[in-house]
C-alpha cells in the first residue's frame, strides 16, 4: 500500500478503517513520522508506517524504525515484577523494605510491593530533583526515593508516579534478582525469546545502526471544526501551571529533563520513561500477555490467564493526585477509562506522554502498538492514538459508545 500521505504497509481484510485513520493522522493531525501495529489472536493484522524517521528530518521512516515511547515503557516494565511474582520470587503483598532494607526510612515500612505498581506508594516527587547525570546513574535514583518521605500515607490514595516509578521498580527488581535490573531482565526474558525490537537501555550496536529516530515536540494542529475541541479542565491547567503543585514536582523529578535524543540517555535504563520500541515490538509484547505469539524458537505466552487478570484488576480509581483527572490502574497498567480510553472496559496497557500507546484487550484478542516521533501536549489520551483505537473498534464492529475520549481531558 502507498498513499499520498507517504504511508506504507499492510492491513488484513476488515481492518481498512485503521489504515484510513492512520493516513488522516498525517493529513489532518500533523503527524510527522509514526507506525502502528495490531495483532488479533496472536496474528498481525495491521502493520503500517509513514512519514520521516526524525521529527525534524527528511529521511523516510522504514520498517523497523524505533522511537522513544516515554511512559509506554511502564507497561513493559510492569511485566517484570508480575512474572517474578508468578515464579514465586516476589510477594506483591510484602513490604518493599523486606527486599530493600534501606527503603524503610521515613515511615515507608508500610509501602507494599503492590503500592509501587498501583501508584499508591505516596512517592511521586523528590524534595530535591535529580540532575540528568544523577538520574541516569542506576544507584542515585533508587537512593533518592529510598531517602524520600511519602507525601501521603502509603496505600490510602493514588497519584501517578511519573518518574519515580522507574527507580522504585528497577531497584526492587535488582534486589529480588540479585543485581539484574529491569532493562536487562526485559532483554533476557521478554524481548529475546519473542524477537522484539524493544529495549529499555538501547544497546550500542542498535544505536550505531541508527535504529532510533529523533523525537521532538510538535505544534498543535489548527482546529478543523470536524470534531470535538478538547479543552483542559481548569484544575488541570492550574496544576501544571503551579511550580509548587505535586503535578509539576512529579514531572520535574529530573531537572532539567535530559535530551531524549542523546545516545547516553537512550543507553540508560529508566523503566518509567525511556523505552525504545517499534510499533510491532510494542504490539507483539502485548499480544504475548494475552495469548501465544510465535517466538524465536517456540510459541511464547508471557502471562498465564491468572497473571493477566492480576494485571487488569482495578487497584486504584478516581481523582489522581498528580494527573488531577480520574484515572484507573491495575498492577502497573492503566485501565480503560475516561482519561485513557482503550478498546473496551477489559483493556489494559499504558500510554506515553505526548503520543505513544500500547495495550491489550483479552476479550477481543487485540493488542496494539503505536509509536511516533512527534510529541504533543497530551499526557494520557493523544488524539492520534485515539483515532487508531476508534478505528480498531470500528473494524471489530464494536459499539462506538464505549469510547469516552475527551470527557476527562488531560491536555496541558
Amino acid at each position: 500500500m502507498d498513499t499520498d500521505a507517504d504511508v506504507h504497509g499492510t492491513v488484513a481484510e476488515g481492518f481498512e478503517p485503521v489504515r484510513d485513520a492512520f493516513v488522516r493522522n498525517f493529513t489532518a493531525l500533523g503527524e510527522r513520522g509514526a507506525a502502528v501495529a495490531v495483532y488479533r489472536d496472536g496474528r498481525k493484522v495491521v502493520d503500517l508506517w509513514g512519514g520521516t524517521k526524525d521529527v525534524d528530518g527528511t529521511e523516510p521512516w522504514r520498517r523497523g524504525t524505533a522511537q522513544v515511547v516515554r511512559s509506554a515503557t511502564k507497561g513493559v516494565a510492569a511485566a517484570v515484577p508480575l512474572l517474578l511474582h508468578r515464579r514465586g520470587e516476589l510477594d506483591l503483598d510484602a513490604p518493599v523494605g523486606e527486599y530493600w532494607p534501606e527503603f524503610k526510612a521515613h515511615g515507608k515500612e508500610r509501602v507494599l510491593v503492590r503500592h509501587v505498581l498501583n501508584h499508591r506508594a505516596g512517592l511521586p516527587v523528590l524534595d530535591r530533583p535529580l540532575t540528568p547525570e544523577e538520574a541516569l546513574d542506576p544507584l542515585r535514583g533508587p537512593a533518592a526515593v529510598a531517602a524520600q518521605a511519602p507525601v501521603w500515607e502509603p496505600g490510602t490514595d493514588h497519584g501517578y508516579h511519573a518518574l519515580t516509578y522507574g527507580w522504585l521498580l528497577d531497584e526492587l527488581v535488582r534486589r529480588v534478582t540479585g543485581g539484574r535490573g529491569a532493562g536487562q531482565w526485559i532483554a533476557d526474558e521478554i524481548a529475546r525469546p519473542l524477537g522484539l525490537d524493544l529495549w529499555v537501555g538501547l544497546p550500542e550496536a542498535e544505536e550505531e545502526a541508527g535504529r532510533a529516530g529523533r523525537v521532538g515536540r510538535l505544534d498543535e494542529p489548527e482546529p478543523s471544526g470536524n470534531g470535538p475541541r478538547l479543552r483542559p479542565k481548569r484544575a488541570v491547567t492550574e496544576a501544571y501551571g503551579n511550580p509548587d503543585s505535586l503535578t509539576r514536582r512529579a514531572f520535574a523529578a529530573i531537572t532539567p529533563f535530559p535530551d531524549q535524543n542523546d545516545p547516553v540517555y537512550r543507553a540508560a535504563a529508566l523503566p518509567a520513561a525511556n523505552g525504545i520500541a517499534t510499533a510491532d515490538g510494542l504490539a507483539r509484547f502485548y499480544a504475548a500477555l494475552i495469548g501465544e505469539v510465535d517466538g524465536v524458537t517456540r510459541s511464547v505466552r508471557l502471562f498465564d490467564p491468572a497473571t493477566t487478570e492480576l494485571a487488569r484488576a482495578e487497584e486504584s480509581a478516581g481523582p489522581d493526585r498528580i494527573l488531577v483527572v480520574g484515572t484507573r490502574f491495575g498492577l502497573g497498567y492503566m485501565l480503560h477509562g475516561s482519561a485513557s480510553p482503550f478498546l473496551s472496559p477489559g483493556s489494559f496497557g499504558h500510554p506515553g506522554r505526548g503520543g505513544s500507546l500500547g495495550f491489550a484487550d483479552p476479550e477481543a484478542g487485540i493488542a496494539l502498538g503505536y509509536v511516533t516521533n512527534g510529541f504533543r501536549k497530551t499526557v494520557t489520551a493523544d488524539p492520534r492514538a485515539q483515532a487508531l483505537v476508534r478505528a480498531v473498534r470500528a473494524s471489530l464492529g464494536q459499539d462506538a459508545s464505549q469510547d469516552r475520549s475527551g470527557s476527562d481531558v488531560d491536555r496541558v
